[in-house]
């Protein structure tokens, strides 16, 4: 199934961070846009919102299969609402969350606490916004 890139960001901002509120959605459109926009590393490869969505193994909600089981929260799955709409179209603009840096990356520990650092280095905590801690490139992610 394709999908624009207004489509597919609003989908995956709804099946990512639907319970986070406002602030959390765009958390993360803006994590997505500012792959589409860094200009090295790994993502630095990357040029579209559907490139960076879909690279392999990075938004749990594009798996179709998670642990071998269907998953039923997926972007296939999604049906975005305006509000979903409308952060997708604010990312897009080019507009972002100032207190997120420029973070690469998000994930729910489902503990309290963020760890200091991605996996591998790659990132540095930047902010916990909802249940997602938020990591900004490190000199380390330039050489993915």
């Amino acid at each position: 199934m394709a999908f624009s890139d207004r489509e597919l960001l609003a989908r995956l901002v709804e099946c990512e961070a639907g319970g986070e509120g406002e602030t959390g959605m765009k958390a993360v459109a803006c994590v997505v846009m500012n792959r589409v926009q860094v200009d090295y590393g790994e993502y630095g490869r990357l040029y579209t919102v559907n490139e960076v969505i879909y690279q392999p193994r990075q938004f749990t909600c594009v798996q179709e299969l998670v642990g071998g089981q269907y998953n039923i929260q997926n972007v296939y799955n999604m049906r975005p609402t305006e509000v979903e709409y409308n952060i997708a179209d604010w990312a897009i603009a080019g507009n972002r969350l100032t207190n997120l840096g420029f973070a690469l990356w998000f994930f729910n520990p489902f503990s309290v606490t963020c760890r200091d650092n991605f996996p591998s280095n790659v990132g540095q905590f930047v902010i916990r916004i909802g249940d997602h801690c938020f990591y900004n490139p490190t000199q380390a992610y330039e050489n993915t």
